[in-house]
């Protein structure tokens, strides 16, 4: 039998033939078993397993093709696992053969589209008459602008064949390279990443589920949306605190205009930063002792001699270059680098302060950026 499924009917069920046709041995090893991905509590997302034989393929199972003109469809052997309703639940199936369909003759004025599925029937739940899996076309009704029949219960769509005005094998049948449009869709296990599939407005079941999506990379549920995973580093705003390598003299910002973003990527920080001093800001006063401390965003995994420059400016043509360092890790200094582009001599050398490499005044600023190894990865 080509079309098999599992916890459908009991090895003991009798036929009426005196033997048993329900689940064999056999059944159980090529059904899917356990528990696929949950979409609630008593509910379990249907679809294809993924995989292929050379694994170049999301999917290579429950393919639909036709081989030549015709009205013949062909579904590759593949397995699935088919919801049906809270109450019944989920059935494991597996094809094991390459089976055909024949689709009926074209309706004479429209197109229509055809849906293919592997459908589960149950008479213990639905009263129909019959209890086995099979592979169908639910035939559409023919229009201008023909539509896809709806998929019954206990049913998962495969593809549409679209199905030419007229189309019957004496006229040539079916064009198979265009009419097929792919509708499976993929399951896994539970905790299992989905793979990359065609319809990507699929909700998640559970905040923490991921899927993979190709050459965007991982994406994870998180209640509401789908978000790239790891969560793209984004540039956060920072204000560092302004002290003394001393303790004493301690400078106050005032209302001096900060603008200092970091990101974290890893154990890699990445920081701007650009200050203007204002008419209310505090230098500290103090010697050249009392060098000043800026508080990194991000604990530093060790001491650098260099993690960046900064530019100090006193005017437009007096302006100087700082190596940034830290000499904790959770501070840098400035270390003055170089004179003055207008070759004035610098006031002071060494590590800035209040009066190095100048008396520091309202509308002076320093800017620079800088990159270093976190303590902690993000």
């Amino acid at each position: 039998m080509p079309i098999r499924s599992a916890w459908l009917l009991n090895r003991s069920d009798d036929d009426g033939t005196g033997t048993g046709t329900g689940q064999s041995r056999t059944d159980t090893r090529l059904a899917p078993l356990g528990a696929m991905t949950p979409t609630g509590r008593l509910t379990t997302r249907g679809g294809v397993l993924p995989g292929s034989p050379d694994g170049k393929y999301v999917l290579s199972g429950l393919y639909v093709y036709g081989q030549s003109a015709g009205m013949t469809a062909t579904v590759a052997s593949g397995r699935a696992v088919i919801h049906s309703s809270e109450a019944a639940g989920s059935y494991p199936v597996a094809v094991t053969e390459y089976t055909q369909l024949l689709v009926d003759d074209g309706d004479p004025a429209n197109p229509r589209l055809d849906l293919v599925v592997l459908r589960v029937y149950d008479e213990a739940q639905d009263a129909g008459g019959r209890t086995e899996a099979a592979l169908e076309i639910v035939r559409g009704t023919p229009a201008a602008t023909p539509a896809a029949p709806a998929i019954p219960a206990a049913s998962l769509a495969l593809a549409t064949i679209r199905v030419p005005a007229g189309a019957s094998a004496g006229s040539g049948g079916i064009d198979w390279s265009s009419a097929v449009a792919d509708l499976r869709r993929t399951t896994v296990a539970v905790g299992g990443i989905l793979p990359e599939e065609w319809a990507r407005d699929i909700p998640g079941a559970y905040p923490g589920q991921y899927r993979d999506t190709g050459a965007e990379g991982l994406q994870r549920w998180d209640g509401a949306a789908w978000q790239p995973y790891p969560a793209l580093p984004r540039w956060r705003d920072w204000t560092p605190v302004w002290t003394t390598s001393t303790g004493l003299a301690t400078p106050s910002f005032g209302n001096a205009a900060l603008r200092c973003r970091y990101v974290q990527l890893g154990t890699v920080v990445h920081g701007s930063f650009d200050i203007v001093f204002g008419t209310t800001t505090r230098f500290g006063g103090g010697t050249s002792a009392d060098n000043w401390r800026l508080s990194l965003p991000v604990t530093a995994a060790s001491l650098s001699q260099a993690v960046g420059f900064a530019g100090l400016q006193a005017s437009t043509r007096e302006r100087v270059t700082a190596r940034l360092r830290t000499t904790t890790t959770r501070t840098l200094e400035l270390e003055i680098s170089s004179g003055s582009v207008d070759t004035t001599p610098v006031l002071n050398s060494g590590l800035a302060d209040a009066i190095t490499p100048w008396t520091w005044g309202s509308g002076m600023r320093i800017s620079g950026t800088f990159t270093y190894e976190a303590e902690v990865a993000l």
